[in-house]
């Protein structure tokens, strides 16, 4: 039962979360051409947003990138062909989902690393404080004489009483 709510709630809210910043003029008249060049469009970043895609973001530099996606796939160019185009212009951060090799070990391994220095640093820091106030410094001979006093003071008062 719940699973279905939540279905039904995602599906609801769906086309609200999905809006796209394709503009009419710059949609193909063939609806293959536009159905692909969508596909393509959803696959590339914006290289100034980051973390969207070309087809929803409305700057200027994502609308150049999608009329060239149109371009290329006008002049014949397979999906594939239009990716690789467009990593050559633009480099392997133009991906969403960039490849996994050498290039790109930075782009996978940098917020992990990044996770890992950070919660190494936060534990650093947690074991130093710790250590600070468990291990207060040992008193000298004097204030280890005056504090035997006083325990043996209470320890007198204690047994009159």
């Amino acid at each position: 039962m719940m699973t279905r709510l939540v279905l039904i709630l995602m599906l609801a809210f769906a086309p609200v979360t999905t809006a796209f910043a394709v503009e009419p003029d710059e949609m193909l008249d063939d609806p293959v051409l536009e159905a692909r060049a969508r596909d393509v469009s959803q696959q590339l970043r914006c290289v100034v947003c980051q973390n969207q895609d070309i087809d929803s973001s409305n700057a200027d530099i994502a609308r150049d990138m999608r009329l060239l996606v149109r371009e290329r796939i006008v002049a014949g160019d397979t999906n594939d062909e239009v990716l690789e185009f467009m990593v050559a212009r633009y480099g392997n951060f133009v991906l969403l989902r960039p490849p996994f090799n050498a290039q790109t070990y930075a782009l996978w391994f940098a917020p992990l690393a990044l996770v890992v220095f950070a919660g190494g640093f936060g534990i650093a820091v947690m074991v130093r404080a710790r250590r600070q106030t468990a291990h207060p410094d040992d008193l000298s001979a004097t204030e280890d004489a005056e504090f035997q006093a006083l325990l043996d003071t209470d320890a007198e008062d204690e047994t009159h009483t």
